[in-house]
């Protein structure tokens, strides 16, 4: 087990994120996501070690509009589908953060490997 030099942010859907989400693509009854259904793929940050809430706070205010497009583009790619403004408010009203101080890779085996994302290869499009 290895510590990382990294605190983590889990970043999860509220039901007005679900609300969006389904009204994408409208659906009757039982296919639309419930909010277990997308909270099953909600996404962890590393980010760098926060000693204070208060810098934690600060941080996650910063980086908010970074955060939300990213969730906003895991269920949809076309930004002009997306609820404006993309404020603080909207990212208060879409998504629950929470931070873990400390950040632990259970794999002895499988050194870590650090890739730039490539935005391409995580959207799908309907040219595939």
């Amino acid at each position: 087990m290895k510590l990382l030099n990294r605190s983590a942010l889990s970043v999860k859907p509220t039901q007005a994120f679900v609300d969006w989400i389904n009204s994408l693509e409208p659906t009757v009854g039982e296919d639309d996501l419930t909010l277990d259904d997308v909270e099953r793929e909600s996404t962890v940050y590393l980010i760098p070690e926060m000693d204070s809430p208060e810098v934690l706070a600060a941080y996650v205010r910063e980086r908010h509009l970074d955060l939300l497009e990213n969730e906003l583009s895991a269920w949809e790619e076309d930004a002009r589908q997306w609820p404006e403004p993309l404020d603080w408010a909207l990212f208060e009203q879409f998504l629950v953060v929470e931070h873990s101080y400390l950040a632990l890779d259970l794999d002895d085996e499988v050194p870590l490997e650090i890739s730039e994302i490539d935005d391409g290869l995580l959207l799908e499009t309907d040219e595939d």
